[in-house]
């Protein structure tokens, strides 16, 4: 938890460490001068302490799912067979940009969802019963919401909990909720998951 809280505080803090732009008269050769500048040395420090837990390879390993449909970069935080915090970095060159929207680019909320519960298959693929690279079938989502657009450039941190696990019949149920500079962007109270046989 505690690296959660330092990743969620890192994008905020961050933004206090970002150039302070101010206007100046339009006869000036510049228009906007930067008070401050901190480097993108001391900005990437922010997060020196968080660890990764499983790369972009081992979640390979795990999950079946490819480009452009794997969307989680990197797991920081994992309690085997309960819960998961998991990266999704946005960026414009997501293939669901090109239509969702071209002049205003939004992160479609089924993607969110998504993400969530492809972190809910990294727990849940690794507990008896299910195999990695298996696949697991969507079989409901209960209580959504979404709170803020999710844009490129955002950084999605994720995190998951699973609430059931019946590995006789291969279903498992969890809740799900995202972040994006610590402010909450979706919430998920159940997702509902079968393991196919």
């Amino acid at each position: 938890m505690k690296l959660l809280l330092s990743l969620l505080l890192t994008a905020s803090s961050a933004m206090a460490f970002m150039p302070r732009m101010t206007s100046v008269s339009s006869s000036s050769s510049s228009t906007q001068l930067a008070e401050s500048f901190t480097g993108a040395k001391d900005i990437s420090a922010l997060t020196k302490d968080l660890k990764t837990v499983f790369t972009t390879e081992q979640i390979d390993e795990i999950l079946p799912h490819r480009y452009p449909f794997a969307l989680v970069d990197k797991v920081i935080e994992y309690e085997a067979g309960k819960r998961a915090v998991g990266v999704k970095c946005v960026t414009k060159n997501e293939e669901f940009f090109n239509g969702h929207f071209p002049s205003r680019p939004i992160m479609p909320g089924v993607m969110q969802v998504e993400a969530l519960a492809q972190l809910a298959g990294i727990v849940c693929l690794q507990m008896e019963g299910a195999a990695p690279g298996a696949v697991f079938f969507f079989a409901g989502v209960d209580g959504v919401k979404w709170k803020k657009p999710v844009v490129p450039g955002d950084t999605l941190v994720m995190e998951v909990e699973i609430k059931k696990w019946n590995a006789k019949f291969g279903l498992a149920k969890a809740t799900g909720k995202a972040y994006v500079d610590g402010g909450l962007v979706v919430e998920v109270d159940e997702m509902t998951f079968a393991l196919a046989k």
